[in-house]
């Protein structure tokens, strides 16, 4: 019996009570909550709906409780229901009801966790979308794994995920990136407002091995060929070195796009007309805090030009046509003023404002021995994704950044996410996963297929324990999604994790026979709960995008 199953069965256990008591029914919410109490004496489940319902239902709390747990007491798969406090209910399930559980689990195989909630739904997940000026940076190698695991995650949800990168090629900093790039040809400084480091050295002399003459072009015709070289070589290691990290979009979307194509004027004359544009100090303004933001916002200057804000609007409602229900946009830690103005944006096109959402990322840190790691070898200025990658991985990279709530920063302790130990998380539960590899495989020489399981064998506070939280694997993939939150898949593995090695070093919960000794059903039961351990391991490393190795 898995906890929704518990979930449902409490339900209309609760309703036939208050039926037959005479009470009202219609209280009861449309999912009672289940959850497992932090103390495994109170039981294997409780549930609070008693305390919740009671009193709309013309009783009180203990009392039915107390009927509820009578009644849960003569269902089969429920080994006792007792109360506790003011009207808490503890359950405990009988151990054939637990195995259904593992069951469930090799039944679904890696489908396992997944769920419906957002069936029907097209979201547009827009993340990194880093200035095509430089590598990725550490934030935006935050959102590369976390806003990839985020999409992973919805669609485990049945939600259809467009993932988009919104390639910023319109603007003051590529007329800057252009400006460094000749420097670097011409063998001057960098401008002041510029960009430095190797890779401007390295683009620059790839342009003039590809184009000799460059430099004896006129200063117009040589800067438009600086800057559209340029720009094209450096998105094509961002993103080649996104790929390379496991992450890629559908829609890489041109930002100069919207003003070639006319969006941007569409978009400012359709609020024109409908009111929500207004005309002062010779600027067009949107009024946006008609619509919740702290203050209205210019879309376009005093000299007729685009603010940078119109590409914005422009942008989302291009979204829309699109046929997105939800916009989710990941931005960093310095743009906590886009969630107002998106939000306000949406609703003067009439939209609804809750079709958009805006996460913001917090900052990352590295550290080693000790002291903060400031300067990357190759960007000059900032420590980019390669070179996080190459200081602990891809694996130990993605984990990181997914494993704290985005709202937070992150200081990532290099000497600590190299180390082949327990101390380090991703290898914790990596580790736990090969172990289930190796006991799988030592199986097989014995004979295991010829022995039926019977999982009413596994009655033992470990196995239950093991169990209970293989089964809790749905409800966290469906609370992550519908909070935003990747960093709850990562925190459930640890706890999955460490539950299965306590379980797998004991030697009382051998799974393989000892010397000459036969299989058994009990052997075979908990071969089967080492197999399921397994497949929840696999499918939540698979929903961070980090691997399930084997061998370790």
């Amino acid at each position: 019996m898995t906890p929704a199953d518990l979930a449902d069965l409490l339900r209309t256990t609760a309703a036939k009570v208050l039926v037959e008591r005479g009470l009202d029914s219609s209280v009861l919410p449309e999912q009672v909550t289940v959850e497992r109490p932090r103390n495994p004496e109170h039981g294997d489940y409780a549930t609070n709906v008693a305390m919740q319902v009671a009193k709309r239902a013309g009783t009180n709390p203990r009392e039915l409780a107390g009927w509820l747990a009578e009644a849960l007491a003569a269902t089969d798969g429920i080994d006792a229901a007792d109360v506790a406090g003011p009207g808490f209910l503890n359950i405990r399930l009988a151990a054939a009801a637990q195995g259904a559980i593992l069951a469930q689990i090799l039944a679904a195989a890696d489908t396992y966790g997944t769920g419906a909630t957002l069936t029907g739904t097209k979201i547009n997940l827009e993340f990194v979308s880093a200035n095509p000026t430089g590598p990725v940076h550490l934030g935006g190698t935050r959102w590369a794994a976390a806003g990839d695991a985020l999409g992973r995650i919805l669609a485990a949800q049945g939600a259809e995920v467009t993932r988009e990168y919104y390639f910023n090629d319109n603007g003051a900093q590529i007329d800057r990136f252009a400006k460094s790039l000749v420097a670097a040809a011409l063998g001057e400084p960098t401008p002041a407002d510029g960009y430095a480091g190797e890779y401007i050295r390295e683009i620059s002399a790839s342009i003039l091995a590809a184009h000799p003459d460059a430099l004896s072009l006129p200063a117009e015709q040589r800067h438009e060929l600086f800057r559209r070289e340029g720009v094209e070589q450096m998105f094509a290691q961002i993103k080649q070195d996104l790929h390379d990290f496991g992450t890629d979009f559908d829609v890489y979307f041109n930002e100069s796009s919207l003003f070639t194509s006319g969006a941007v004027e569409q978009a400012v004359e359709q609020l024109k007309n409908s009111g929500n544009l207004y005309e002062k100090d010779g600027a067009w303004w949107i009024a946006s805090t008609e619509f919740g933001d702290d203050k209205d916002r210019v879309v376009l200057k005093s000299d007729g030009n685009a603010a940078y804000i119109a590409g914005d609007i422009a942008y989302f409602q291009n979204k829309r046509s699109r046929g997105f229900d939800l916009a989710i946009y990941m931005l960093g830690a310095d743009h906590h003023g886009y969630i107002g103005r998106l939000k306000a944006a949406a609703a003067a096109f009439g939209d609804d404002p809750d079709t958009v959402e805006v996460l913001i990322g917090q900052m990352v840190n590295l550290v080693r021995d000790g002291k903060a790691v400031k300067m990357s070898k190759r960007a000059g200025t900032v420590v980019t994704l390669n070179d996080l990658v190459e200081a602990i991985g891809v694996d130990a990279a993605r984990y990181v950044l997914v494993r704290s709530s985005v709202n937070s920063s992150i200081d990532i302790d290099l000497d600590l996410w190299t180390k082949a130990s327990s101390e380090n998380p991703v290898y914790y539960v990596q580790y736990a996963h090969a172990r289930t590899c190796r006991i799988i495989d030592n199986a097989k020489a014995f004979g295991f297929d010829a022995v039926a399981p019977d999982f009413a064998l596994l009655n033992s506070d470990r196995e239950g324990d093991l169990i209970r939280t293989l089964g809790d694997f749905p409800r966290v993939v469906a609370t992550a999604a519908d909070t935003r939150e990747p960093h709850r898949i990562a925190r459930y593995l640890e706890e999955l994790a460490g539950v299965y090695h306590p379980f797998q070093s004991d030697d009382d919960m051998r799974v393989l026979p000892k010397g000459d000794d036969v299989v058994t059903p009990l052997n075979s039961a908990r071969l089967e709960l080492v197999r399921a351990t397994r497949q929840v391991l696999a499918n939540g490393l698979g929903l961070l995008g980090v691997s399930a190795p084997e061998r370790m």
